[in-house]
């Protein structure tokens, strides 16, 4: 089988390499990464960054694979692995989405997300997130909960056109949109779905609006007890057996 990972904000695809290292283990057959623009791979000058704009790029890119692949998003990349599954699930065998509680109706952004919202604050925001060297921005990475040497491999690619990304990403997510596009959410449930539910993260809902937003999408939800946002770094083994667990229990 094909799995592919999708990753967010404010990082590339080296958060995923712990998590890949154990999953070798479980000898699946081919792991592919894919960088969103702007977020370890380059930003078209014409690209809009929104969440449509990133929906539209995924379901291209999978379209490219001969078959159904699985799916698997953290953070931003959860969000787009939901859109795909809502819009387009004749390209998925399966996915799993972490972030599937900001389609909740009490769904709050988090403060760091809703100063990037604002106009002027966000480009504040971002400039000193992104601030000095690359060993400067790796040790933010760091305080932020992100282990070297994945901190020093996201930090070469920070700049520029991931801050803009990201603005325009979030701008483009303002209340009440993931709302409204979370009316489609049951329509995910037409492939097999499973909401990874962090219990210490504090970034995207309620562990209850998780687990609504999962029964709404027809998901599975398994709680990642004691994990925070970064999961896939904190206990790669640990996120390693739930797939492997989730993707070994579907039908043939």
């Amino acid at each position: 089988m094909t799995v592919v990972f999708v990753h967010g904000v404010p990082v590339t695809s080296a958060v995923w390499t712990p998590l890949l290292m154990e999953l070798s283990a479980f000898q699946h057959d081919e792991v592919v990464r894919l960088s969103p623009p702007g977020f370890g791979s380059p930003l078209p000058a014409d690209f809009g960054a929104t969440i449509d704009d990133y929906r539209n790029w995924l379901v291209a890119e999978l379209s490219q694979f001969a078959a159904p692949v699985h799916l698997v998003g953290h953070d931003w990349g959860g969000g787009h692995v939901t859109e795909v599954a809502m819009a387009r699930p004749d390209l998925l065998r399966s996915w799993v989405s972490d972030t599937v509680g900001g389609y909740e109706p009490d769904f709050v952004w988090h403060p760091l997300a809703q100063l990037w919202q604002t106009p002027g604050e966000g480009e504040r925001s971002i400039g000193e997130i992104f601030a000095g060297d690359a060993g400067e921005r790796a040790a933010r990475m760091v305080a932020w909960g992100i282990p070297e040497p994945a901190a020093g491999e996201v930090a070469l690619a920070q700049g520029a056109d991931m801050g803009r990304a990201i603005l325009a990403l979030y701008r483009s997510a303002v209340p009440p949109v993931l709302v409204e596009r979370g009316r489609d959410l049951p329509a995910a449930a037409a492939r097999p779905g499973l909401v990874l539910v962090p219990t210490e993260d504090v970034t995207v809902g309620s562990v209850a609006a998780r687990h609504r937003a999962a029964g709404r999408a027809g998901a599975r939800a398994v709680e990642l007890d004691g994990l925070g946002h970064w999961w896939m770094l904190q206990d790669p083994a640990r996120a390693a057996r739930v797939l492997s667990e989730f993707w070994n229990g579907l039908e043939p």
